[in-house]
């Protein structure tokens, strides 16, 4: 994020806040009648100052580009079932925390705008098109995502156009949609994966574009982030897109959490109590988990902070070696001596380094653009196996040759064996090789497991549900009072709407 100098407001008028722009301001709006090139929305940051070093992040807002939009009231003001709502309004100036632990000498921070229903929306109920897409790869909770936005479209503001895309991004340049109905979602989130299916890649700016112009969608809720905003905003389009951080790492830092990770901590348990249990079982058994972290080693720890039976715990922020004192092999080793057995959890971005010394390997990347990983844990179990059941043995050997017969003298180094010459060494061509043999060193069982797919294919459990429902909802509530380019998360245990670029 680039540093910017935050101007308080005016004592006389403490209430008009000024906005700060980190790039040159938007043109007159006349002239955006003609829309500049995507590339001018895309450093574009919306800041307000205030007093006190306050600072808002705002999110992009349809009035920026269409300026002379009508309102209307709220539907949940005439909705009996959410009757209450409507003293619960939230207010247009409410803002959250990014940073609640400060000095008392420090600026007031960086805040976000509140989630939450407003009393005015821009969006009049029978005119919204709502599309949903899940993209990438697969996370407790996206049926109930799904389902919560469809049944809060439904249910909440009388939206009753909604559609599916199916396959991710490149479902946008099919014709068939799926029409998602509270009815035909109803029991969708006792379900793992998603039921508009999913892919990697076939993203086209552009394309997607022109696709949600032909068939009138307003609305575009997404289970990952993307820059579909700028193109919308460049050709003027009254549509709202809305992302939901979807990453089962738990790797987005402006937020409190990432959906699906506490389903997924809790189904790695399984895993690591049968690594436990191997172990325990074995002499000197060692019991290896690999689970999902790529960039990240949230999962793997959280995992092993719960267990509490796991010995080493390896994950890509903490750099290890394998060789030499203070090294991986020497812990394991006594480790074992000291108790008989062990686990091992490592996060499948761990240790790529070394892999890629070892085996020369060349960077490659799958279609979303993520860097393709080698297998961690069968790289670690290999290493491990290599260093603690065997031991090399070298072995000398002098072969003598002539035209009809060949004979040889054997060495043997750090074993007992006597030399033995059974012939005369003058009448041959004499050639020495070197002969490696290996036998057991140190008796060890190794059992590894991997339960990457597992762990994010099963249905969220109830934490995660009940948080993917709270997610849904503020999007929705968002979409309606016409922000755009955002994302919903908790920071600080507050829903608030966060700008694209800060994910």
């Amino acid at each position: 994020m680039e540093a910017v100098s935050v101007a308080p407001a005016p004592v006389t008028a403490p209430e008009k806040k000024k906005l700060i722009d980190l790039k040159d301001p938007l043109a007159a709006p006349a002239a955006r009648e003609s829309p500049a090139p995507a590339s001018k929305w895309a450093m574009k940051k919306k800041l307000v100052g205030g007093d006190g070093g306050y600072v808002l992040e705002d999110v992009p807002h349809l009035t920026d580009y269409l300026p002379n939009l009508p309102t209307y009231p709220n539907p949940l003001q005439d909705n009996p079932a959410y009757s209450v709502v409507k003293q619960y309004f939230v207010n247009p100036d409410d803002t959250v925390t990014q940073k609640i632990v400060v000095h008392k000498t420090s600026a007031r921070g960086t805040h976000f705008r509140r989630a939450g229903p407003r009393q005015k929306v821009y969006f009049q109920s029978d005119e919204v098109n709502a599309a949903i897409v899940t993209c990438g790869g697969l996370c407790p909770g996206l049926n109930t995502v799904i389902r919560e936005l469809v049944c809060g479209l439904y249910d909440m503001y009388g939206v009753t156009s909604v559609v599916g895309i199916e396959g991710g991004y490149k479902g946008f340049y099919s014709k068939n949609t799926i029409p998602l109905t509270p009815k035909s979602v109803n029991d969708i989130h006792k379900r793992g994966g998603t039921v508009l299916g999913t892919s990697r890649g076939g993203h086209n700016t552009a394309k997607i574009v022109d696709c949600l112009q032909d068939r009138g969608i307003d609305h575009v809720y997404i289970m990952e982030v993307m820059v579909l905003k700028k193109e919308v905003r460049r050709r003027g389009l009254k549509c709202s897109v809305v992302g939901i951080p979807k990453t089962i790492d738990n790797d987005i830092a402006v937020i409190d959490k990432s959906f699906g990770f506490d389903t997924a901590v809790e189904e790695a348990q399984r895993a690591i109590n049968a690594a436990h249990v191997e172990a325990e079982s074995a002499e000197n058994g060692i019991g290896v988990v690999k689970l999902m972290g790529r960039n990240s080693g949230f999962i793997a720890m959280y995992a092993t902070l719960a267990s509490r039976d796991v010995d080493c715990c390896l994950i890509p922020e903490s750099p290890f070696y394998l060789e030499g004192k203070g090294g991986l092999l020497e812990f394991i080793e006594r480790r074992l001596k000291d108790n008989g057995h062990m686990v091992i959890v490592v996060a499948e971005g761990a240790g790529q380094d070394l892999i890629a010394e070892s085996m020369n390997f060349v960077d490659t990347k799958d279609a979303s653009g993520n860097k393709l990983l080698l297998d961690v844990g069968l790289w670690l179990s290999q290493k491990i196996k290599v260093r603690f059941l065997v031991q090399s043995f070298h072995f000398l050997v002098n072969v003598w040759t002539n035209n009809s017969l060949s004979c040889s003298s054997l060495k043997v180094d750090n074993a007992p064996t006597a030399n033995h010459n059974i012939f005369d060494p003058n009448d041959f061509l004499s050639e020495q090789k070197v002969i490696t043999s290996k036998k057991p060193n140190f008796p060890i069982t190794l059992k590894y497991i991997d339960p990457t797919y597992m762990i994010r294919a099963v249905k969220s459990n109830a934490s995660d549900n009940v948080y993917c429902t709270l997610l849904a909802h503020s999007a929705v509530h968002g979409a309606m009072a016409g922000y755009t380019g955002f994302t919903v998360a908790p920071v600080n245990g507050r829903h608030a709407y966060i700008p694209f670029y800060d994910v």
